[in-house]
């Protein structure tokens, strides 16, 4: 069973579990966004992931006592709750994970009573990326549809020269 739960506060000054959490959002997005961004490009870093914590925006789940995944949380000003920074653990693919974090993530948001839940998803427009067609279906499959696309250059103009690809910006969004 996966036990998923808001990291502590005090987990955004503990360095060892800072390096951990990190290299796992790295790891699962240098994989799942293969060929999308420029080489040596990280998704987060540990600065990052403790601003995030100390918000109180990142659960994370556990199998055994082992973190197998993340997921950040978090109000939009617009009224809905967003989603993102969703990893499972490559060791424990298919095992659910995944599945589990958004029912929380959704969870959640019901009960902060809101009633859209909003993801985001990078998608490269001249070539098809296996793991961002996965996800798109998946996503769908589960209740969520696309509300939004748009240039990824004109979305996030400073992130744009990290990218090796033309990507889009893809909301999805789900009733709650």
């Amino acid at each position: 069973m996966v036990d998923i739960t808001f990291a502590p506060a005090s987990a955004a000054d503990d360095t060892a579990f800072l390096d951990e959490v990190t290299a796992l959002v790295n790891v699962v997005y240098a994989a799942g966004e293969k060929g999308i961004w420029r080489d040596e490009t990280n998704r987060t870093d540990a600065a990052e992931m403790a601003t995030i914590i100390r918000a109180g925006e990142l659960a994370i789940a556990h199998l055994g006592g082992a973190l197998v995944g993340t997921i950040r949380l978090q109000r939009l000003p617009g009224g809905e709750a967003e989603f993102g920074m969703l990893t499972a653990h490559p060791q424990h693919r298919n095992a659910g994970i995944g599945r589990e974090l958004v029912a929380f993530a959704e969870s959640w948001a019901r009960e902060q009573g809101l009633a859209v839940l909003q993801l985001e998803l990078l998608y490269p427009t001249e070539w098809e990326h296996p793991i961002k067609a996965f996800l798109r279906g998946w996503y769908t499959r589960i209740g969520y549809r696309l509300v939004h696309e748009a240039d990824f250059a004109e979305s996030y103009p400073h992130l744009a020269p990290l990218v090796a690809t033309p990507c889009a910006f893809l909301v999805f969004h789900k009733n709650l």
